[in-house]
């Protein structure tokens, strides 16, 4: 029955980040939640799909692939920082390039941030996120989740450029120009007062990721 629960949610999975953003789905429901709200109600649906595939993982019975060692969990510890700065630098502002943009008619190509480094911060964070905890989780279920979650991410900016690329028309690539043309180390050192807030934030995610990890997920991420 565990692998059953884990197959199911691996459907839940694929269809609550497929059929919602498809057509005749967003279109209707864009129109009925607004941009906003549909943007919230697809991110709620997201983590409580992921929240019920881990637990699903966590249940299913454990089939030894490879075996823990010491060194796994530091590569987590450090990865898991940098996904955290990225969450919180690129959440909740315009990037009309990708997924989950808020205020896109504000985007500033003269001012990029994160999109001239990355243009999928999000699905950069969450391919990070994977691979680290791939390493570190070595039975069969997790290898299944976690390898999935990287494939997905890896593929997945690929469908939303393709996506984008058609709202957009040749607005895409011309707007892509002008955020590549900025000077890289002008965007590396260009600090703001949201740009600090946003990067403290990531670091109070990270902290208190590893405070709840025990309580929350049973494994303890400090060796």
């Amino acid at each position: 029955m565990e692998w059953t629960g884990f197959a199911l949610a691996f459907v839940a999975f694929f269809l609550g980040h497929s059929v919602p953003v498809r057509p005749p789905f967003r279109p209707i429901l864009v129109r009925v939640l607004g941009a906003a709200g549909f943007g919230l109600a697809y991110s709620a649906l997201s983590v409580a799909i992921l929240t019920w595939l881990i637990v699903a993982a966590g249940r299913a019975p454990f089939v030894p692939v490879w075996y823990w060692m010491p060194w796994q969990n530091h590569l987590v510890l450090t990865l898991m920082l940098p996904v955290c700065l990225i969450v919180t630098l690129s959440v909740g502002r315009p990037n009309p390039f990708s997924f989950g943009g808020a205020r896109n008619d504000e985007f500033d190509a003269s001012r990029p941030g994160i999109v001239r480094l990355v243009r999928h911060p999000l699905l950069f964070a969450l391919a990070l996120w994977s691979v680290a905890h791939l390493v570190a989780n070595g039975d069969l279920a997790h290898i299944l989740l976690f390898g999935t979650f990287f494939v997905f991410a890896l593929f997945g900016g690929r469908l939303v450029d393709r996506r984008k690329r058609r709202e957009m028309g040749g607005d895409w690539d011309l707007l892509r120009g002008r955020v590549l043309a900025q000077p890289l180390g002008e965007v590396l050192f260009r600090f703001s007062r949201e740009t600090v807030l946003r990067a403290a934030l990531g670091v109070g995610l990270y902290v208190a990721l590893i405070m709840l990890h025990p309580i929350v997920i049973g494994v303890d991420p400090i060796p």
